[in-house]
Formats: structure tokens, sequence, C-alpha cells
């Protein structure tokens, strides 16, 4: 994997993402989209409510298969293989983070953290002093013994973006992730983004209405009528 800075980490050429509707014609919603993500860079993806935003980071997450177009992360093409292929590369190469959490409930922050790696077949020694290295970079290490009901909302998506840096992924892909959170709390979830994309070397691409988050990002892509282009009119939120 490339940890060179500005290096092309994700590219997404002419997607196109098609559904059968109940009366059997054809619904796209993603009409050729390309995009362009940079090693150690912030992109926002906006757009109105129904745009297809979630579909877009789906595909890019290898989490659905576009009707044709191709997603390569670090140069690697991922819809090529089955699902087995598509699951290595979730698990090697991409890092998600939500709008709700989804940490677990009867593991401590710092258990939550070490999941993925303890999955992975990592040896545990290593495995803890990778996660408590991230629980200290999104301000957490004094917290990694409690269980997510002893922490605040965000708190716990702090965790959550822990969790997902824990594999070193090339790719941060994160879908409303202030969406749940008080404003204070989003402005601090907001900052942590585009810290950790500088900090940690890796593409992030965050779908988001939030104007504030939007503003933080190095680039500002619209997704309309089922492309996407580059915007930089953030004079008021979208959806």
């Amino acid at each position: 994997m490339s940890d060179a800075i500005g290096t092309p980490v994700l590219e997404a050429i002419d997607v196109v993402k098609e559904y059968t509707s109940g009366d059997g014609s054809t619904l796209r919603i993603l009409d050729g989209a390309s995009l362009t993500i940079l090693r150690g860079e912030m992109v926002a993806i906006i757009g109105e409510s129904g745009a297809g935003k979630s579909t877009l980071l789906h595909i890019l997450g290898a989490l659905d298969q576009p009707t044709s177009g191709s997603v390569r992360i670090d140069g690697h093409a991922v819809h090529t293989g089955g699902e087995a292929a598509l699951a290595s590369v979730r698990n090697r190469s991409i890092g998600f983070v939500f709008q709700f959490h989804h940490l677990l409930r009867e593991f401590t922050a710092l258990e939550n953290v070490m999941m993925p790696l303890l999955i992975a077949g990592k040896a545990t020694g290593t495995v803890r002093g990778r996660a408590l290295e991230l629980l200290e970079s999104v301000g957490l290490s004094s917290r990694a013994d409690h269980l997510p009901s002893a922490l605040s909302g965000g708190e716990q998506q702090r965790v959550a973006v822990a969790r997902a840096l824990a594999p070193n992924p090339a790719l941060l892909l994160a879908d409303e992730p202030s969406g749940n959170l008080d404003r204070g709390n989003a402005e601090r979830m907001h900052e942590l983004f585009s810290i950790l994309a500088s900090t940690h070397g890796v593409g992030v691409v965050v779908v988001t209405h939030n104007r504030a988050l939007a503003a933080r990002a190095n680039r500002v892509l619209l997704l309309d009528g089922g492309r996407v282009v580059e915007s930089s009119a953030m004079a008021e939120e979208v959806g």
C-alpha cells in the first residue's frame, strides 16, 4: 500500500447504478459518476436528499456493486471478484463511520477498537498498543476502559472513528457521521476528520448535509443528476 501524501487512493470512473422499480421500469440512481480522492485529503460529498449519496458511498466502499463503471483503491480494481474478494477489500483497505456508531455494548472502548485487528488474527499485544495510540489520537486515552454506556454520544462516535482506523486503511468513508450529535460534539467531530486525513495519510470521504462539516473539507463535490461535479457553493446547506 502506497503511503505517499497526495497520490490517488480512490478512483471511480463512470459509475452507473440502476434498480428495477415495482412496475418493472429502470431507475437510474447514478449516471456516470466519476471522482478521484487523494491520500491525505478530506472530500465532502453533498447533494439533495435522494440524490444517491449513500448509494455512491456504498459502491465506493465495496458494500454494493455498480451496474457498470469501475472503482479502484490504491490502483487495484474493487469489483472484479466475488463476495470474498469484496470482503477482503473492505477489511484491508477501507474504514467505515456511520451516523450511528454501532459499538459492541459489552466491550470497553479499547476492546472495541481492538476488535477488527483481533478478528484479523493479529497478536493481542500489538493490537492493544495500536488501539491505545488511536484512542489517544481521538482524545479518548483516559476513557479506554469505559463501556459505551459510560461514554457520551460524541465520545462513542470518536471510538467508532478510532475503530475504523485500526486496520490502517487507505480510505475512510463516513456517512453523516455527525448527524446524531449535538452541535458541540458535531464540531469536534468535524475538526477530528480534517486532522485525521493529514496525520494518518488516509483519504477521507464524508457524505453530509452539514454545511460546517463540508466547509472543513479540502474539496466539496456535488452529486446532482447522478453525476459528481466540483462545488464551491457553501452558501446554504443542501438537502
